[in-house]
């Protein structure tokens, strides 16, 4: 495997030093074949294979005669949360009419990814299927005493077959979770109930995959097969799967007490660290005073690796995501133009930085850490322009353009530069790219992407569907446009885009206005930015606020947060709290609708 990365990696390498400083079909092809290549394994954050990808932008650089971005180097390296793993103790025994039921971790039991570390032992309660909506008048909790006791709960909700069931919004794990945990009990057990799925028929294990939020503080939550609850039920009298046709059928609680079973459990999960890696060059402008200004030219260059959580494959084995329209596509885009103007650097009066990001799809990580740690002021960024998902131009010429409300120039700029595309302009400037955490700082942006397809975060996303000639088309575009921006005199301006609320079609859905950050391990809803003109921003939300509580809701992650907004509708007024600065802030939210 190594011989095969190096062969392609030098391979690659030459082919850099013979191509020309022109934007072509054929190096656009060359690029993504390689980027989106077997060998590099999707380019996973923090794998051993995206830093062969980072070697090769930064191989790229040097070539074009770019300087290094962050002091002398090229790579911009920071840590984060890569997974999680099980710790060695993980252990748990049912104590039942003098037997003693010793499970197996990883057979038997296993502790979820998000289980706080932590040995107990205390007597044995159900409660259905862990859910409390009081509007409904539904508590699996009443008339019955959890303090200080383990629960036992179905995995989903009941009348599942049916697509509107109210219950629906209560199947979280972690909302679950925290309903025990708020509601005295020391521990909770998930069991797999008898819905007609694949996962309930094979009583198969949640997946042990790291959602991206802090670890319960000293609540373990574990999941038991099937087998072992069965026979706990038989001991006392009663059929497991009577009693969830019961509460499916009725939708009525049905908490019981199990007298004389206790429960004796160990566990240990433990959040592992990785290393993320931006890679950057600077190409110095050749104005005196227009060089201390600078345009951001960037793309995220990692993907899913094998799959994982992000995965839209319908298949359960890991498989090799390549990414090559996500996003080996625009990579390419960020390495063409570099090249390109590089080639020209004389007649470029602004300075330029070619940056491509890692950590995009674990949720803007790359981005947020150079916005956040910029080589340069970022009151000297005079714009970032993103591409991400490019290389799919089809025969309607389709180019969809986010950001375009961000500076009064934009419109004009594209209209006037258009060579004849379809464009489809946002005015917004947060969206699931890497611009939103330029936007958040108040830098004017603009995304440019040619649409979702059928490929989209599957295996089949793969070089040999790219249209090169149709990139090529695009980087042009962008290329006229960047060089406005780098000759100019004048300096796009900033401009705040509200966000529009929308008529309700169904359903309420309310609006806050507040952006995560998804890099935060603190315990709260960290809020990165705030949409101008939104509830959050009239309510007195700030950047950098921790919020704890929403309503009568404590918020220990952003999954409490989602789970909390699902209990109002538009209109409501909530009292937020926030921590700013230590100190602990009270506001009230009117919602909105989305």
């Amino acid at each position: 495997m190594k011989l095969t990365l190096l062969f392609l990696f030098l391979t690659a390498v030459c082919f850099s030093q013979i191509k020309n400083p022109d934007i072509t079909a054929k190096e656009i092809y060359e690029h993504i074949k390689y980027l989106a290549s077997d060998e590099l394994k999707g380019r996973n954050t923090g794998s051993e294979e995206i830093r062969e990808a980072a070697e090769y932008i930064k191989k790229e650089f040097e070539s074009y005669g770019l300087s290094p971005a962050f002091g002398n180097s090229y790579f911009q390296p920071f840590q984060f949360n890569s997974s999680v793993k099980l710790e060695s103790k993980n252990e748990l025994t049912i104590y039942v009419n003098g037997e003693d039921m010793e499970l197996e971790a990883e057979e038997d039991f296993m502790p979820l990814p998000f289980s706080g570390s932590k040995s107990l032992k205390g007597d044995l309660v159900f409660a259905g299927f862990g859910i409390q909506d009081l509007k409904n008048n539904y508590d699996d909790y009443k008339g019955i005493d959890v303090k200080g006791k383990v629960v036992v709960i179905f995995r989903l909700y009941p009348d599942f077959q049916n697509s509107k069931s109210p219950f629906a919004i209560y199947k979280g794990i972690r909302q679950k979770a925290k309903i025990a945990k708020e509601s005295g009990a020391s521990g909770l057990i998930i069991v797999n109930g008898y819905e007609d799925i694949p996962f309930a028929k094979d009583d198969e294990f949640i997946r042990f995959a790291y959602d991206r939020a802090p670890l319960m503080t000293d609540f373990p939550v574990v999941q038991i097969k099937r087998k072992y609850i069965e026979k706990i039920f038989q001991i006392k009298g009663n059929s497991l799967e009577n009693l969830f046709n019961m509460i499916d059928v009725s939708k009525e609680p049905s908490p019981l007490a199990l007298d004389g079973i206790t429960v004796s459990m160990s566990t240990g999960v433990k959040i592992e660290q990785g290393e993320c890696i931006n890679v950057g060059a600077i190409l110095e402008g050749s104005d005196p005073v227009l060089k201390n200004e600078y345009i951001v030219v960037g793309a995220h260059y990692d993907h899913l690796g094998m799959g994982g959580e992000n995965s839209l494959n319908s298949e359960k084995t890991a498989q090799i995501h390549n990414g090559a329209d996500d996003n080996a596509s625009g990579t390419t885009g960020v390495l063409e133009l570099a090249e390109k103007f590089a080639a020209m650097r004389d007649k470029v009066k602004r300075s330029m930085i070619f940056v491509a990001f890692s950590g995009e799809e674990l949720g803007l990580l790359g981005s947020a850490f150079f916005a956040n740690n910029s080589p340069v002021t970022l009151e000297s960024i005079a714009a970032m322009i993103n591409m991400d998902m490019i290389g799919r131009m089809d025969s309607s010429k389709t180019l969809i353009v986010y950001g375009t409300g961000t500076s009064t120039k934009w419109n004009e700029l594209l209209s006037k530069n258009n060579p004849g595309f379809t464009l489809t302009m946002n005015a917004d400037g947060f969206g699931g790219s890497d611009h939103s955490s330029f936007y958040a700082k108040k830098i004017p942006v603009l995304f440019f992407f040619t649409g979702i397809h059928t490929d989209y975060h599957k295996p089949t996303d793969d070089y040999d569907k790219i249209n090169p000639d149709g990139e090529k088309e695009i980087l042009e575009f962008v290329y006229t446009v960047i060089n406005e921006l780098v000759v100019n005199e004048t300096k796009p301006d900033y401009v705040s885009v509200q966000k529009k609320e929308t008529e309700s079609t169904g359903g309420w859905r309310v609006y806050v206005g507040t952006v995560p950050d998804f890099a935060s391990q603190e315990e709260g809803f960290k809020i990165s930015a705030v949409n101008d003109g939104s509830p959050a921003a009239k309510g007195g939300i700030k950047p950098g606020d921790l919020m704890v509580k929403f309503g009568s809701k404590t918020i220990s992650n952003i999954y409490d947060y989602v789970y909390a907004l699902q209990e109002y509708k538009p209109g409501d007024e909530v009292e937020v709290i926030v921590r700013r600065e230590n100190k602990e802030i009270k506001l009230q939210i009117i919602l909105g609708m989305k």
